[in-house]
């Protein structure tokens, strides 16, 4: 039974495509005319799943950001937009290309004496804020728990300038928590001169049950990600140092009742270390079509959606068919429809750019790049209508499966709720506000590539599907994509698109982010 409901709903669905546009292009204000319909005939389930089918196949290898799955993604979508007709929008063709860096650790040492302790084992520091370094010492410096404030400072008459420092982690009893916090320990440090900062750390010892290999990489990150301003820092286990220190071990290290013991002050013994670390250079892609407009085309609506996802995993493959191959797959889409409208003589007046980023799925990255590095410029971007992840539904959907999240066409622009709810006219999906709300606990509002957008006063939506048990899992394949619901919530944005590219007036902004 249940088979049966879901194709008459298909069934149904389908007819909704051949809906007339009269009622749309009679609202007040839309440029809209019954053209726009003959090109959103081309966003179906036929010309969207075989786009999607290759994006979230294996031989794309999860699409990971700076990887070979990613670098074959940017082909094929590449191809695709050119068979349609759409023009290269980069700087001197298709892609912006921007650097990626991610650090791998060559060695991790730290020699007491004749002793060798070992990264991962026996201590462990943050690879991506701390720089390659050998040191040499006969010499370290207790500093209790390396706390400088007006009311308690125990750099206090001492003098750490270019040496060694040990120091015992959180807080002595009756201080302020937030004073153990590592930032503000690290700050003490580095004003007061300290070469590298030793934390004895009840927790080190449980290092080596990570995941080493995962340990001595850093991931991905973009230049300017890291704060590596000295001092390295090593979480040190109590063992080490008892040994540093030259006493037996014993929970008097850690025990912060004892915060005002004060050990040595300083201790003659030979240390060793050496944090040993190269770096590799990637270059992703964003990926830029347009169709230029006509008596506008200096102004710019854009229609975004990344095409990056979670790559493989301990050799399993995250396919990402609803994250985001299918924001990719319908931005493709509505490119293919408006190039062929400019074809034959339809084209808009103000100029489409379809921007296919990566580095989503690292925070935002590429779209952050472009927004930094933009090609058209931004006073001149009308809107960003953003699509990531609108081939599934969510469960609290289940049994009312025509909807779509709208979020942020409230934040900016009085105008652009009413032009999308316009557009709807047509699609006619309930159109869930929820997410809109500033106390949104997911915050989805700042999760996705609009938000660059907005940042800049720039009016967005964000088209999404809500979350669901296969995000960001392996299941989420592309037999669970719903194709027809998929194909009439990318041409609501297509219709928006439409209205926005040809309305005589520019979107107002007027209204601050709520």
């Amino acid at each position: 039974m249940f088979f049966r409901m879901k194709s008459i709903r298909v069934a149904v669905i389908g007819l909704l495509f051949c809906i007339p546009l009269s009622c749309f292009a009679q609202q007040e204000r839309s440029t809209v005319t019954g053209i726009a319909g003959k090109y959103a005939a081309m966003i179906n389930p036929g010309t969207i799943r075989p786009l999607l089918e290759v994006l979230a196949s294996p031989q794309m290898e999860g699409r990971e950001t700076a990887t070979r799955g990613q670098a074959k993604a940017a082909s094929f979508i590449i191809t695709q937009l050119q068979q349609a007709g759409v023009q290269p929008g980069a700087a001197g063709g298709w892609e912006q290309f921007y650097e990626m860096y991610e650090d791998t650790l060559i060695k991790g040492e730290i020699r007491i004496r004749d002793k060798e302790y070992h990264f991962g084992e026996d201590f462990i520091t943050d690879l991506l804020e701390s720089r390659s370094e050998s040191i040499h010492t006969n010499q370290i410096t207790f500093a209790g728990y390396g706390i400088s404030t007006a009311s308690f400072n125990d750099y206090a008459n001492l003098d750490v300038r270019g040496k060694v420092v040990l120091i015992r982690e959180g807080v002595p009893g009756g201080l302020p928590r937030d004073y153990g916090i590592t930032y503000n320990k690290l700050a003490a440090a580095r004003a007061a001169g300290v070469r590298a900062l030793l934390v004895i750390s009840p927790h080190a010892r449980n290092y080596r049950l990570l995941n080493r290999n995962k340990l001595r990489h850093t991931g991905i990150y973009m230049p300017g990600a890291s704060a590596a301003e000295g001092p390295n820092l090593y979480y040190i286990t109590p063992a080490m140092a008892a040994d540093l220190l030259g006493k037996a071990y014993n929970d008097s290290l850690l025990d912060t009742q004892k915060g005002h013991l004060r050990m040595p002050v300083h201790v003659s013994v030979p240390v060793q270390i050496t944090l040993d670390k190269k770096s590799n250079v990637y270059k992703p892609s964003n990926i830029l079509g347009i169709v230029e407009g006509s008596d506008k085309k200096d102004e710019y609506v854009f229609v975004t959606a990344h095409y990056d996802h979670l790559g493989v995993q301990d050799s399993v493959l995250y396919p990402g068919a609803d994250d985001d191959g299918s924001g990719t797959s319908a931005v493709m889409a509505i490119a293919a429809a408006f190039a062929k409208a400019r074809q034959e003589g339809h084209g808009p007046r103000r100029s489409m750019v379809f921007m296919l980023v990566s580095g989503e799925e690292k925070g935002l990255l590429g779209s952050g790049y472009y927004i930094n590095h933009p090609i058209y410029p931004l006073t001149q971007t009308v809107v960003d209508l953003n699509i990531d992840m609108i081939g599934r539904i969510d469960p609290a959907h289940e049994r009312d499966t025509n909807y779509i999240y709208i979020i942020g066409d409230d934040k900016l622009s009085s105008e652009l709720r009413p032009i999308n709810e316009m557009a709807n006219g047509i699609t006619r999906f309930k159109l869930d506000y929820k997410y809109n709300d500033p106390g949104d606990p997911e915050d989805f509002y700042r999760r996705s590539d609009h938000y660059k957008f907005a940042e800049q006063n720039i009016p967005v939506i964000f088209y999404f599907n809500g979350t669901h048990a296969d995000y960001h899992q392996p299941g989420d394949t592309v037999e669970k994509i719903e194709f027809a619901l998929l194909a009439r919530r990318a041409q609501l944005v297509y219709y928006t698109a439409w209205e926005m590219a040809n309305r005589e007036e520019r979107l107002k902004v007027d209204r601050p982010e709520k």
